[in-house]
Order: C-alpha cells, then structure tokens, then sequence
C-alpha cells in the first residue's frame, strides 16, 4: 500500500487516468483498495457499497460523505502525489 508523507493513501487507475484517494471510507472505515471501480467511474467501498467520485471525492450514491482525494502527476522518474 501506497504512502505519502506517513500517510496510507490508495492509488487506482481508470480511463489511462491516475487517482488518489483516502486509503479508508469515511463512512465505515472500509478499506478502498479492497474495493472497485464502477462503469461510471466511481470508487465503490467494499462494506456498504458506498460510491465516490475519483475526481472529486463526493459521494455519488446519495449518504453525504467526502472521501479525501489527491492530486496525482505521474513524471518520468515516477508518481507524485500532491498532500
């Protein structure tokens, strides 16, 4: 698992795109590795199916959380992630 400045983060690609987000869900704690992407391109929690937007972390299924997302560049000497 991904680290960055001491902190847990999840990295997914989708659509030739590179994303970081919160390592858990923060509704349940899920871990968001451990789940999946949807075909609208949304970050689907393991434990209650709760969806969020990869661009911008709003919760997409309606519950009213906020997953923490990052800016992500990835260079020729590897993948930075903007904290």
């Amino acid at each position: 698992m991904p680290e960055a400045n001491g902190k847990k983060i999840t990295i997914a690609r989708y659509n030739d795109g590179l994303f970081a987000f919160a390592y858990k869900c923060p509704h349940a704690s899920g871990i968001m590795s451990e789940g999946y992407i949807n075909g609208l391109g949304n970050v689907v929690c393991p434990l209650h199916r709760y969806t969020f937007s990869l661009q911008n972390g709003r919760n997409t299924s309606g519950e009213g959380y906020y997953l923490k997302t990052y800016l992500v560049e990835k260079r020729q000497d590897g993948i930075y992630v903007g904290m």
